[in-house]
């Protein structure tokens, strides 16, 4: 039960709608009237009736049929022992990730792919070295790696700067593998995705790296070795 709570946590905040009833366009507009820049991607009713299940990004947000509330957090069906919202949130990420686009990500990929995962990494974390190290052996177990940049140090860092040194070079795979050894990338500054990613990321609420998101939209925090990953990914697959 104290997990329960936990995840079922909520903060909610004041909207400026006060019209009841308001059905999802209504909805809609209160969101655009009160927070300009949040980007609503879908508005549908929630399995509580008088909530509206809104789609940021790769987040989920709930808002009352008034408009009034914005409620943050996750919606558990406590008969079930299910988290609702976790559930749902996988398909949110997946499509965040589709729409981003491979293209603005750092690919290392196998000769024969089995799995594909999108990883938040940090040049500076000792784990994310730990596993970009072991990449040949992601390689051998079929998974192809999507790397995104998450420098937890924040905008103006050395390790940002690092980041977008590594995505402006003119071979981004052995500029990120060098920087991973400790290697300093030449200095260079280009369009990049890197505010995209830290984006998606906070969107995701990452809160440390390695962070492992699998095809499905599943999260791994932290570090997994490539077998047990492997392992992972297999048991994801089978499952409906």
């Amino acid at each position: 039960m104290k997990k329960v709570i936990k995840i079922a946590a909520l903060s909610i905040l004041g909207l400026a709608l006060p019209d009841a009833h308001a059905d999802e366009s209504a909805v809609r507009q209160a969101l655009t009237q009160s927070m300009p820049s949040l980007k609503v991607e879908g508005i549908k009713p929630s399995e509580i009736k008088g909530l509206y299940e809104v789609v940021v990004g790769g987040n989920i947000f709930y808002v009352s049929e008034d408009g009034k509330y914005l409620i943050q957090g996750h919606m558990i069906d406590v008969a079930g022992h299910t988290d609702l919202t976790e559930a749902k949130l996988g398909g949110t990420r997946k499509q965040a990730l589709e729409k981003l686009g491979q293209d603005k990500m750092i690919v290392f990929k196998p000769k024969i792919a089995k799995y594909t995962v999108s990883i938040f990494t940090d040049i500076d974390c000792g784990y994310c070295r730990k596993l970009h190290s072991e990449i040949d052996q992601y390689m051998a177990e079929g998974i192809t790696i999507q790397y995104l940049f998450f420098p937890r140090a924040g905008k103006g860092s050395d390790s940002y700067t690092k980041a977008i040194s590594v995505w402006c070079a003119d071979d981004r795979k052995t500029a990120l593998t060098a920087a991973k050894k400790g290697e300093t990338p030449p200095l260079k500054t280009c369009n990049h995705p890197i505010d995209a990613h830290m984006q998606l990321a906070d969107e995701f609420e990452v809160k440390g790296t390695p962070m492992i998101v699998t095809e499905k939209g599943n999260i791994y925090p932290g570090y997994l070795p490539a077998k047990q990953l492997a392992a992972a990914l297999e048991e994801e697959s089978v499952k409906k």
